[in-house]
């Protein structure tokens, strides 16, 4: 599969509270053959969602209106899911725990939130 953003078997969780961002990476991921879980616009309804399936992958927003937060991504690394950060925040403001998670610096074109999220997977199989 060199070259190709295949998603297809994939359970990908969108954690974005910009209505028009999310739905333009849902609808991209759709395309690559993913499942999508959400869009969640809250940290809390995607805990929520994550307790009654588990994805395989996540794109995560830092901040959902309330200031940074990294709760789901510590619990998402917990379970062994990969993940990537889709942000307008620097690097510096993620904790050395989470230092190794790519960030996607906002704005994005959802073919390369696409193309880095099949990367990620790639890399932890």
């Amino acid at each position: 599969m060199m070259g190709q953003t295949d998603l297809a078997a994939q359970t990908v969780l969108i954690v974005e509270d910009d209505y028009y961002l999310a739905f333009d990476t849902a609808e991209a991921l759709r395309g690559a053959g993913a499942g999508i879980m959400g869009p969640f616009p809250t940290e809390e309804k995607a805990m929520a969602a994550i307790r009654q399936e588990r994805p395989t992958a996540a794109v995560l927003d830092i901040n959902l209106g309330n200031g940074p937060s990294f709760d789901l991504a510590r619990l998402l690394t917990e379970r062994g899911v990969p993940f990537l950060f889709l942000t307008g925040y620097d690097e510096e403001i993620i904790p050395p725990d989470l230092g190794d998670t790519l960030r996607l610096q906002k704005p994005v074109a959802p073919r390369e939130i696409v193309a880095s999220l099949a990367r990620r997977r790639q890399g932890s199989a």
